[in-house]
Parts: structure tokens; sequence; C-alpha cells
């Protein structure tokens, strides 16, 4: 899962593109890069590490022009230690290409064979993002065919890519010479959106990168279709895939997406307070509230619907878990008691607000189960006399196999095991999850846009139709293992809270 954006502008974009990452820092945190065009000459820095550190000043300064890209990576394909694998790519042919991605290939290894058999072209990473940006190079070269290149093409280049490429894929790419091309896949999994400034246009994954940086929302970027930004500012725009429908990844609001964005109609906000009013019809048939004395939520991206919560059932809301913001990966946890202490370095508990109470947690969903059992913990150690967990999400039974980090089958807690084997598990005195459809009916009921979700790692279910037994062992054989502290739970998009972001 990583953030995109592209930039064209009349003036020097490189603090621009800076700033717009930094506002999607949450959507990944293992690399950051940014690419600039001046002329027709490309600027290229990308290192592993967070925007702040990957740019200093001298970064900068080596980064002319006023059209660019950026991207911040959290891997999940690929190698994750390779800087390589950083984003942008680039390919000198046709034109110069630069591209940044968002999502995963579900049929990456068969078209790296084809891109060298039929297309020889040579993939030079395992990075999917490099396999796409040398699809869409060989397409645009078959359309062009030494021709001045025309939107049209491109939008008959881009058609080509659907017809072969599979899985999610938000994209954008500059062009040298001609301009910022964006494009998102026929069910528009992950999200993308245009906005507008005074004398600048800017794609990007959220509408917090467009809004935190000065420019107007216009519109969602529809599944399926392309827009080609020219070196002028002109947006052309046209509809690329045969058939489409709007199916974003639920997983977005859940807790992908910062807060105060809003995605595809929807505010992630808003989202996550109707989480909280159907969890609370969950909590009031499984434990009644009269037993629970406070709720507190695991920061931070259940703190809306565990205040709706709260505020549904007549019961004191309390922050009660204090975050270190300022904990760095750990990246070599040899052992369950090492990965137990990167819980407790992260979170601190008030014991005033656990002592002698029956505690109702709220977190926004659970994966593997170990950060939670040791959260349990911790409330019990803080004095607390009962502990019940609630999660905003439903189980998480299934991997997810188009663009977040998830466990493979056998690492999920909820895969094959009742709610009361979970709950015996993670040690807590009742759990309460959220149900499927009541989900999906309280986010789809913001946007009469929307025609349904990829709920997959909840319904076992895949969007695009094409996913078998077979590839969901394949692509778990090649998960990235990127050997942090967010191994225990949080690689529900192993990511630092939205908050957490510089």
């Amino acid at each position: 899962m990583c953030g995109i954006v592209g930039v064209v502008s009349n003036t020097p974009v490189n603090q621009l593109l800076y700033d717009a990452l930094l506002l999607l820092q949450h959507r990944g945190q293992d690399a950051a890069g940014i690419v600039t065009q001046q002329e027709r000459k490309f600027f290229i820095h990308k290192a592993k590490g967070l925007v702040r550190d990957v740019f200093r000043t001298r970064n900068m300064r080596a980064l002319p022009g006023s059209c660019g890209l950026g991207q911040v990576r959290y891997p999940t394909a690929g190698n994750a230690y390779s800087e390589e694998e950083a984003q942008p790519f680039y390919v000198n042919a046709p034109f110069g290409i630069v591209l940044v991605h968002n999502g995963n290939l579900t049929n990456a290894q068969a078209l790296k064979s084809e891109l060298f058999m039929t297309d020889h072209r040579h993939i030079n990473t395992e990075s999917d993002s490099e396999v796409l940006l040398n699809v869409l190079a060989h397409e645009v070269e078959t359309v062009s065919r030494g021709l001045p290149l025309q939107p049209a093409d491109l939008f008959a280049a881009v058609r080509n890519v659907h017809r072969r490429v599979r899985g999610s894929y938000a994209v954008i790419t500059l062009i040298a010479g001609h301009g910022v091309l964006a494009f998102r896949d026929p069910f528009g999994i992950r999200p993308l959106c245009l906005g507008q400034g005074d004398d600048t246009t800017m794609v990007a994954s959220e509408s917090v990168a467009l809004e935190g940086t000065g420019h107007q929302f216009v519109r969602n970027i529809d599944p399926g279709e392309a827009v080609f930004i020219d070196l002028s500012g002109k947006v052309h725009a046209q509809q690329c895939a045969e058939k489409t429908q709007l199916s974003p990844c639920i997983f977005e609001f859940v807790y992908l997406a910062r807060p105060d964005s809003v995605l595809d109609g929807i505010s992630v906000y808003q989202a996550r307070l109707n989480l909280g009013s159907t969890l609370a019809k969950r909590v009031v048939s499984t434990v009644p509230p009269n037993e629970i004395d406070v709720v507190i939520p695991i920061p931070e991206s259940s703190r809306p619907s565990a205040a709706q919560l709260a505020q549904l059932l007549g019961l004191p809301y309390r922050e009660a878990f204090v975050k270190n913001r300022y904990v760095g990966r750990t990246f070599i946890m040899p052992g369950q008691a090492v990965r137990k202490k990167s819980v407790r370095q992260k979170l601190n508990v008030i014991p005033s607000e656990f002592k002698g109470r029956n505690v109702l947690l709220v977190d926004d969903s659970i994966v593997r189960g170990t950060t939670s059992r040791e959260i349990v913990q911790m409330a019990r150690d803080a004095g607390a006399r009962k502990v019940y967990l609630a999660s905003a999400a439903p189980p998480v039974r299934y991997p997810n196999v188009y663009g977040i980090d998830m466990p493979t089958s056998d690492e999920l807690v909820a895969h094959n095991r009742s709610v009361e084997e979970i709950r015996q598990i993670i040690g807590c005195d009742a759990l309460i999850y959220q149900d499927v459809d009541a989900m999906k009916s309280a986010i789809g009921s913001l946007s009469k846009r929307v025609d349904g979700f990829d709920a997959s790692c909840f319904d076992g279910v895949y969007v695009t139709g094409d996913i078998t037994a077979d590839d969901i062992a394949r692509m778990s054989a090649s998960r990235v293992e990127t050997g942090s502290e967010d191994d225990e739970d949080d690689s529900r998009a192993a990511l630092s809270n939205q908050s957490d972001s510089p």
C-alpha cells in the first residue's frame, strides 16, 4: 500500500511534492521518492525511510522543474530491503517515462514472462510496479509508432494496459516533454483524485493531499478512466475500460486512509462514526451496557468508532492508552518476548482509568491477534476487573491480494476459528466483532456512486473475480517480509497510525 502524487505547474514543484508526500506519509513509511522534469530531463531522488529523512536541502535543490511525481512506499510485493525498488521507476523508451503505483498486480509473474518473450523488455527487480511500467511503455510505443504523441494515443495505450493487467492499480506517470498521465483500475480498488490550484493541477491518492497543499478538490478519477494533464495544465480525460464498477477497498475506510480524507464521495471520518454506530448494536447483544464502566479506544484509527459507540450507549469515553509517537521501527525482532516489549514501548496505560473497572477496548481491526492479546494483558495489569474487546471491523479471515500487507491465512487469528476460539487466544472476557453486511451498509450508505466494496479479507470474495486458491498461495509465498516490529498485528498495513505522520 502506497501514497502517490503527480503535479503539473508553471512554477517549481519540488516543495509542493514534498508537502503532499508528508500528508500521505501514513500510506507508507518504508521508502520515499520524487522525480521532477526540467525541459526533457528527469531528476530523481529516492531512498528508504520517511519523507523528512529521505529529502534534505541538498536533495531538494537537485529537483528542479515545474512538473513531477512522488511516492511513499509500503512494500507488499518485491524486496522490502532494496532501495532499487523504491519508486518512481524509469524507462527511457519511448520518450522517457517515470511511474508511481499504488496497488498490487495479481498476474505480475505471467506479465513478466510475456514482457521478456514477446515484448522484448527486461525487468530488473521483483517489483510488480516495474512490470506495470514496462507494459505501459510497450503499449505507448505500439500506438505512437514514431509519430507525435497525442492524448488519444495515451488513452489507447491505457485501454491495452487494462486488457493485459489484472489486480489493483492507481497509477501516475510522467512522460518526458509531454505531461502527466494518471489512471485507475476498472474496479477502482485503490483511490485516486484530481485537484486544481491557482496555477497547478494535482493528482493524488487522497483528498487530504490536495486540500493540505492549497488545492481545491475537483473530483475522483473514475474506475478505468485515464486523465492526461499536458504541460500547459490542460486536462484531457477518457474512459478506457470496456467494463467498470466502483468497488473500492473497504479497508481504506476501516484503517488505511486519513480520517480527514474523502474517498469516492465517502468521508472516512463519517464512515468510522457509522461503524461505531453499528458496532454499538453488536455490543448490546453481547455485553449489557450496565456491565461496562468505560469505553477506551486503542489508538489511533479506532477513535471515531469508539467515541460514537460510547455516546450511543451512554458510557464514559476515556483516552487511557498513550502512544509514543517517537518510537521508530525495530527491524530485528528475534523473538516474541522482544515483540511484546515493542508493544509496551509504543503504548502505555493510565492506570487510574483501568483500576477496578470493567473496560470495553475498541480497535479498528484485529489481524494476527498478538498485539490485541498484549494490550488486553496490559489492561489487566493496570487493574481492570474485566476486559471486553470490540473490533470496528469483522474478523479478518482471508489474505488480501490487492496491495495491503496482510499475513498468510495460517497467520490470521480468525482463519478457521470461531469467535469463542479467538477470544480464548486473545484472553479477553468478551469479544465483539462488526458484522460484514452491517459494515458494508454503514459505509456504502454514504455514497450512491459506489457499486460495492472489495471486502475480500473479511468475506473471501475477490472483486476482480479471477483469484484462485493457487493465486493466493503463490502470492503468499512471494509476500514481502519486512522483519519489522509491525509483524505483531499491525500488518493490517504495517503502518503507523495517522497522527504519527510528520
